[in-house]
This record gives structure tokens, C-alpha cells and sequence, in this order.
């Protein structure tokens, strides 16, 4: 079967392509969106994909790590595109978004729960890069024609006070990290992460002044340099456990990463079984299938004796 590849990269995206008699098969890797972190090399069920810290000069910013696709390997399943935290990477067939590997059960989808109740928001003093650290909420009176924070300083006082808001999410590049949940006025919006596990940083081997894995942390606070000792602390609140710090730092075993859970739709497949224990590990993996396991298993009774949960009156 005439099979021609085709490879392509600028600044700011890198293009892999199949095309397969009259089929199109295409990868599109959004650099500007992409963090250079481990979620898709580790999901790769083909180690297509590679994450490299980049080497910079003494007293230069640290710039995040480099993705590289060998398209000789990649067989456009779409792994990546589905786990990728920040949405950075695209898998289409003939121009349309499609995932063999959730078409076929092999992988699940994740799940992005974000729920918003703009009836908590009062418009004063709020601007849009309060809201969110990659820019994904857009906050803007109701009715209003324009989609920018600006729209908010036009009203006066008792306007805004008055004023119903639209609260827009990017909920397809959105990482689940929780910084609205806390930024916002309470009850605004409810995040549930996507990944959760646990960081750490070990003060013995961090080195003092350094500051690699906070200059390429996508998200604010998680990562602070200390004022007495000049070493990096962690607040994990924040943390989406994505990886790209790690990938930054210079020193091994200077910071600990980990991965515990991931929030997705059921499936039953081994390639998902191996693809979630390069995510996580063997332990937590068979802590959350069993997890998944015992949740099925009360479902299924439920459905079976037709029992329904009361609701609160």
C-alpha cells in the first residue's frame, strides 16, 4: 500500500502527516500550548515521543523541555492527543477529529470536570488573568458584544454590582489545576483534577538558587524559592503532576514526582492497563482498577435490585 510520510516543523507547531492512498492522517503538536512535559512520551504506546531538557547557559532561564515525534514510529492512535493535560496536541483523519484508540476501546477519554455557577460571581475587581494562569477563562458582563476582561471596566460600581456575568472556560485545553476554584468567589466554579499524585522536593539535593523547575511550571505557586535558604519549595494545591519540572531539573533525585490517579471514563483494555502503568506505576495502578473494579461491581447491583438513591428534601 503507497504509504507517504511527511514531516514538517516552524516555531510554533510541529506537523506529522500520513497520507494513505486518499487517506490523511495527521498530527498537529500546538508549541505554544504544549509545556513540554512527560504525559505523552509516557502514553506512547510506541515511544514515538520524546521529552529532552534543553541546555541553556549559566544565568539564563531555563527553557522548557523539547517534544520530538519520530512520525517513522508514530502510528497516529491518538494516545496523545487524549491525555495530554493542556490540549496541545491534535489527531485527525481526513480532517476530522478522530481517536482509533477510543473508537476501538482501547483507551478512555479523560474527564474534565469543571462545572461553573456564574450566579456566585460579582463583577467587581475581577479581571481575567486573576481568573486563570494559562488565560482559559474569559469574564465578561451578559449580553455584552466583546469577550475580554476589558468589557468589566467600562461599568461603573453600582453597574457591576447589579451586572449577570458570563463566565467562559476553554474546558479543551484546560488542565484541571484548581487555581480558578480558589481565585474566584467561592461556589464559582468546581474543578476535579485530571491527574493527582503527590511532589516533592528534597532539600539536600536541590541546589541553592535554582530555579529550573519553576521557570517552566505552567501553573502560579506551585513552586517558590525560598527566602531563607534561596531553595525551591512546593505547594502542591495548584499542581497538575504533569511532569515538566522534572524533565527540568538538573540534578537526579533533587525532585520526586508522581502520579496516583487519573480521573477518565471506564474501559477495559491491556494496552490502557500498560499505557496507565508508565503514568503511575504498577502499585497505583492496581489500586485504581481495583477502584474502578469495586465501583462497577455497585452499579451493576444497583441496576440488578433497581435501587434508588433518595434525594434530599
Amino acid at each position: 500500500m503507497p504509504l507517504q510520510t511527511l514531516k514538517r516543523e516552524t516555531a510554533d507547531e510541529l506537523v506529522l502527516e500520513w497520507v494513505v492512498l486518499i487517506k490523511n492522517y495527521r498530527l498537529i503538536l500546538d508549541k505554544k500550548r504544549c509545556v513540554g512535559c512527560q504525559i505523552c512520551s509516557l502514553a506512547c504506546p510506541k515511544e514515538a515521543i520524546t521529552t529532552v531538557r534543553q541546555l541553556v547557559s549559566p544565568g539564563e532561564k531555563t527553557l522548557k523541555p523539547r517534544v520530538s515525534i519520530d512520525v517513522s514510529k508514530c502510528n497516529f492512535c491518538g494516545a496523545c492527543d487524549i491525555l495530554c493535560p493542556y490540549g496541545a496536541i491534535n489527531v485527525t483523519v481526513d480532517g476530522k477529529h478522530l481517536l482509533s484508540t477510543v473508537e476501538k476501546g482501547s483507551f478512555p477519554q479523560i474527564v474534565r470536570d469543571i462545572k461553573v455557577d456564574s450566579s456566585k460571581f460579582p463583577l467587581i475587581h475581577v479581571k481575567n488573568e486573576d481568573a486563570c494562569p494559562l488565560g482559559l477563562i474569559i469574564l465578561r458582563p451578559s449580553g455584552s458584544p466583546g469577550e475580554s476582561g476589558e468589557n468589566l471596566e467600562v461599568l461603573s460600581e453600582s453597574e457591576k454590582r447589579d451586572a449577570s456575568v458570563a463566565i467562559e472556560v476553554d474546558s479543551q485545553h484546560c488542565p484541571c489545576c484548581g487555581y480558578c476554584e480558589e481565585k474566584l468567589p467561592a461556589g464559582t466554579i468546581h474543578v476535579r483534577k485530571v491527574f493527582e499524585g503527590k511532589i516533592a522536593i528534597n532539600d539536600e539535593k536541590c541546589p541553592e538558587g535554582c530555579t529550573s523547575c519553576m521557570d517552566v511550571c505552567p501553573i502560579t505557586g506551585v513552586l517558590n524559592l525560598r527566602d531563607e535558604d534561596k531553595k525551591v519549595h512546593v505547594d502542591d494545591k495548584f499542581c497538575v503532576y504533569c511532569g515538566t519540572c522534572k524533565i527540568a531539573c538538573p540534578v537526579d533525585e533533587a525532585l520526586f514526582l508522581k502520579r496516583t490517579r487519573l480521573n477518565h471514563t471506564v474501559v477495559r483494555s491491556g494496552a490502557w492497563n500498560k499505557a496507565l502503568e508508565r503514568l503511575t506505576s504498577a502499585t497505583d495502578m492496581a489500586k485504581e482498577l481495583k477502584a474502578k473494579r469495586s465501583t462497577r461491581t455497585r452499579e451493576s447491583v444497583k441496576k440488578r435490585i433497581g435501587f434508588k438513591e433518595e434525594k434530599n428534601v
